[in-house]
């Protein structure tokens, strides 16, 4: 749902024009003093009347839609209802061989009503305002469920999903990884863009392909040892220091690291099948312990401190190398920047965002 509020651009021109007028009062200007009185008096009027404005513009944008007004077909599989301005979940119980369901970008405040819908597989309630996980007891059969961007504090309510595959809660307000115990057939978790401080309670997602955590507050890599068929893992700007707790994830394919403060690479010596290691954006001085990386095919480390050209020694093993990212390190300040990589890596046919030419 998108609506238009004030523009603050003529706002922050009086506001200007304020600061001027104050200034010349505090150097005894008493025509600018009452010049002043009056902008700062016009000033609070028009942000009351702009507030008032907006308020009332973004209530009638928000209005929702009369449900008896959309028509649903019974004998469809796949519904989607994408930004319709629907304000509750009704009148759902028609569908009999519904398998998917869209929901996205609507004012939906509670997930309810759902009951009949026990052949749906899919269920993406993304962009709501859904404060709580609750009343999908009988979905047993569901497979997919999003609920990111929406206002949950916690993870609850899905004990009994012992078939769900994917969940996504991205954006939302939670602070602790918890009751996903019984959701053993998960291959993917994406729980980015939370206030998540710890890595917990996942020993019994054994099946998980994918975990992506990033944008939390997460200080330590740990409590993974589970996570053994894990392929992905993405720990993208957190607070992390060090790289440790990844010798069980032997499986890993893809590490995505970047902007956190990690100062050393290590820590890899049991992820041989890696072939995209993403350490951008850190404070590492060094390209070192990846020469046993013999799988990589992207590798990006832009924004960091490398400055000697011997450390890229350490990529000659990896075959398959064909993407590096070192832009933003000292090493680039050097005229022959691109030539010396190409001569070092002559598989690699890009380099940061520009392709190799031949």
């Amino acid at each position: 749902m998108e609506w238009c509020l004030p523009s603050p651009c003529g706002l922050r021109a009086r506001e200007v024009e304020v600061d001027k007028r104050i200034e010349s009062e505090e150097s005894g200007d008493e025509e600018g003093k009452k010049q002043a009185v009056r902008l700062v008096t016009d000033l609070s009027q028009q942000s009351l009347r702009d507030e008032q404005n907006g308020e009332n513009s973004t209530e009638e944008a928000e209005t929702p839609v009369d449900m008896e007004t959309i028509s649903l077909d019974p004998e469809a599989e796949d519904v989607d209802l994408n930004h319709f301005r629907i304000g509750k979940i009704e009148g759902f119980e028609v569908l009999k061989k519904v398998k998917t369901l869209c929901l996205r970008q609507n004012l939906i405040k509670r997930i309810e009503n759902l009951e009949q819908l026990q052949t749906l597989r899919e269920l993406d309630l993304y962009d709501n305002q859904i404060r709580k996980i609750e009343n999908l007891e009988s979905l047993v059969e569901l497979e997919i469920l999003d609920i990111s961007f929406n206002v949950l504090r916690h993870i609850e309510g899905l004990d009994q999903f012992s078939q769900l595959k994917k969940l996504f809660l991205v954006n939302n307000k939670i602070s602790k990884i918890e009751n996903l115990s019984n959701l053993q057939m998960l291959q993917m978790l994406e729980l980015g863009s939370n206030r998540i401080r710890v890595i917990e309670n996942i020993d019994a997602l054994a099946n998980l392909d994918s975990l992506f955590l990033g944008k939390n507050k997460i200080t330590k890599l740990q409590n993974l040892d589970a996570l053994t068929n894990l392929t992905v893992l993405s720990i993208q700007n957190n607070r992390l220091t060090k790289i440790e707790g990844l010798q069980s994830l032997v499986n890993l394919r893809e590490l995505y690291l970047s902007h956190n403060g990690i100062e050393v690479i290590e820590g890899l010596e049991n992820n041989n099948k890696l072939t995209m290691l993403d350490i951008a954006a850190n404070r590492i001085k060094k390209i070192e312990n990846v020469s046993h990386l013999t799988e990589l095919q992207e590798f990006w480390m832009n924004d960091n401190l490398v400055e000697s050209w011997s450390d890229l020694d350490e990529l000659k093993g990896a075959k398959n190398l064909e993407t590096v990212y070192l832009e933003r390190n000292p090493l680039q300040k050097d005229p022959q920047y691109r030539r010396k990589i190409m001569l070092t890596l002559p598989t690699v046919r890009q380099i940061d965002a520009t392709f190799v030419r031949f």
